[in-house]
């Protein structure tokens, strides 16, 4: 295959970004490390059915309400009001999810997801499926945009890393002529030896870390902890067979 023939390797470094990105010609990883799309992974890599992302709490509660689903949800790093989970991948072991619905609502995740609705299609990301994320885009052949959700819209460390990441071990199967995915290589390189001590700069890790939940930044940081890939169809996030 020839670099002209290659599809298009691209990062958006944060929802505010996503217009500038032919979004409707390609594949869009939703990338919300800390902690979303590590949850949607470790929720579906254990049995859940699916995940339902909505973007509002008073959705969670209704359409959790109508399927007898587990609602849950953050903002700004805290279990929503209104709602009996949050955001931790720890609180969905197997025999929790196992079979159940998840519907999860959170600060920046859900809200990127919907925002890139019309991809060819959509699929979230994080370390702990990384080896399924990757495996997933090559086979595909179709132009990629990593779209991090940031915070608030302001880029964040974890999610460009995770891009950086991802671009690493896929970069010779792709047209790579962007700038944001050959700063996020550049940083993931910078980092990669010790992930959990780079983060500890970031200020979404110190925004956990005030609420104790430096294990589950840890995990959110672990290769194939949770090895699935998380693929839309129809408004719900199921496992890939």
């Amino acid at each position: 295959m020839t670099e002209n023939t290659k599809p298009r390797l691209e990062v958006c470094l944060s929802p505010a970004l996503l217009h500038l990105y032919d979004v409707k010609n390609s594949i869009v990883v939703i990338i919300d490390v800390l902690r979303a799309t590590s949850t949607i992974c470790t929720a579906l890599y254990n049995g859940a059915a699916k995940v339902i992302p909505v973007a509002t709490v008073e959705e969670c509660v209704s359409i959790g309400r109508q399927l007898n689903a587990i609602t849950a949800g953050e903002r700004d790093g805290k279990i929503a009001e209104g709602l009996l989970h949050g955001n931790s991948p720890f609180e969905y072991p197997e025999e929790f999810i196992g079979g159940k619905v998840l519907v999860l609502t959170t600060t920046n995740g859900t809200k990127l997801l919907h925002m890139a609705k019309d991809a060819v299609q959509i699929i979230t990301g994080s370390f702990p499926n990384i080896s399924s994320v990757c495996e997933y885009l090559i086979s595909q052949g179709q132009n990629v945009i990593l779209g991090c959700a940031a915070w608030k819209d302001r880029v964040n460390m974890e999610d460009t890393l995770f891009a950086g990441a991802v671009v690493s071990r896929i970069r010779e199967h792709f047209d790579v002529n962007c700038d944001s995915a050959i700063a996020a290589e550049t940083l993931y390189h910078s980092a990669k030896d010790d992930l959990f001590g780079f983060m500890k700069k970031a200020s979404h890790y110190q925004r956990l870390a005030r609420y104790g939940l430096e294990e589950d930044i840890r995990f959110c940081l672990t290769p194939d902890a949770a090895n699935v890939l998380p693929i839309l169809r129809n408004g719900e996030l199921i496992k890939e067979k």
